[in-house]
């Protein structure tokens, strides 16, 4: 309750703002009248302790003060609050409902939610009883069960549809959907509910449950334009899904008529193929067709050139099956960081490992297709790997390979 100290302090303060302005006007001169009895013992204290006391008022508020100034509960708040529980459950959660909707006409999603959120829990509260120590008269009315019943589902009905708006507004499409399922239990014909609930199973992408609820308000209003438009959003949204499924599924049938020829080609050449948990990052490089879906159209490969005693190496992305290494040499050499120009067409050598470990000499004069379908080595990961070696230094470097082969 207010009490007439604190009144009399918000007269207090406006007399000092008053004082304040005289002074100002009168060269310092106050004026010399004496304060009333109940403001008195408040003289010496500061506009600024004036002004936290008078914010403990509900009245007066600025910010949220829930205490008395001494650690204790705020009596006027606490009987405002109390105020907000007083009379039948359908005129307590009608109160709530009322100041949900002010917060949604200027879309204050999160607040209007709030009180819609405390005028369901009022409808589904026990009923209180009075608290004989109270000292409160407690005036019996007589109601309608029925009536009050009906009252009660109709609050309920509304608050739950005004809550699904708050919900969507919020993208909270599940909370959406879950407010407008417990409206249309309530009154299945509940046009708002059918509206919301199939505008956020579309965002949601759930569209045959989008179509059944605007089908079922359609149903109910066929004129109504809002949902009419909706009906057109989720035809559009399946006519594009249908399009993408159709894109995606014709992909992956090409994907593996592509991967069936590719295996076709390699084994009509006899080629060897074998894949590790190690495989490289290529990119975009593969063993591919020229025509993905003629197995008889020209193979390439990507493949890496080695120069193991320098420890550099070189990418070709597509090498042919038709291609000899030689010509892919003759672009390559020089190489930049050949400062003995040990490495010429003539003056090197290639080696390839085999299946079972060892090496094989590859010429460079012979087309890759037919070293690959000598049937002694294999794509490892869908890469050729071939060293190049310096002549004079490939016995050097053959032998040491042997040896580590067998440690």
């Amino acid at each position: 309750m207010f009490t007439p100290t604190l009144f009399a302090k918000a007269f207090l303060f406006e007399d000092r703002m008053f004082m304040a302005s005289q002074s100002a006007s009168n060269d310092g001169q106050q004026p010399s009248a004496a304060l009333p009895p109940a403001m008195a013992e408040i003289k010496s204290q500061s506009v600024e302790k004036v002004l936290e006391e008078m914010n403990r008022l509900p009245l007066f508020m600025t910010t949220l003060d829930e205490t008395d100034g001494q650690g204790n509960e705020n009596p006027g708040l606490e009987a405002l609050k109390a105020l907000a529980y007083e009379g039948t459950r359908a005129e307590v959660a009608e109160n709530f409902r009322q100041q949900g909707n002010d917060c949604a006409r200027v879309k204050q999603w999160a607040d209007a939610k709030e009180f819609y959120d405390k005028a369901i829990a009022a409808l589904r509260a026990p009923p209180s009883a009075p608290d004989p120590e109270a000292g409160i008269q407690v005036i019996e009315v007589e109601l309608s069960e029925e009536e009050e019943a009906k009252k009660e589902s109709e609050i309920e009905e509304a608050c739950f549809v005004n809550r699904a708006l708050c919900n969507l507004e919020k993208k909270n499409y599940r909370s959406c959907i879950q407010d407008c399922a417990s409206t249309l239990r309530l009154n299945p014909k509940n046009i708002k509910a059918l509206y919301r609930s199939s505008l956020a199973c579309l965002t949601l992408d759930k569209l045959p449950e989008a179509a059944d609820a605007c089908g079922r308000g359609l149903a109910l209003d066929s004129s109504n334009a809002s949902l009419q438009k909706l009906s057109t959003k989720i035809a559009a949204r399946q006519t594009h899904l249908d399009a993408l499924e159709k894109s995606r599924r014709e992909r992956e049938e090409r994907a593996a008529s592509e991967k069936a020829t590719l295996e076709l080609a390699l084994k009509r050449r006899r080629i060897l193929t074998r894949s590790t948990d190690q495989a490289p990052d290529l990119e975009d490089a593969a063993v591919k067709l020229v025509r993905p879906l003629d197995p008889n159209s020209e193979l390439s490969f990507p493949v890496l050139l080695l120069y193991p005693t320098h420890s550099q190496s070189d990418f070709i992305k597509t090498f042919s099956e038709k291609e000899r290494l030689d010509q892919h040499l003759d672009y390559i050499f020089p190489l930049p960081w050949d400062s003995e120009n040990e490495y010429t067409l003539d003056g090197v050598e290639a080696y390839m490992e085999t299946i079972v470990g060892g090496l094989i000499k590859a010429g460079k004069k012979m087309a890759l297709g037919k070293i690959l379908g000598s049937g002694k080595t294999e794509v490892v990961d869908g890469l050729i790997r071939i060293n190049i070696l310096p002549r004079a230094k490939a016995a050097e470097w053959i032998e040491d390979f042997k040896r580590r082969r067998t440690t």
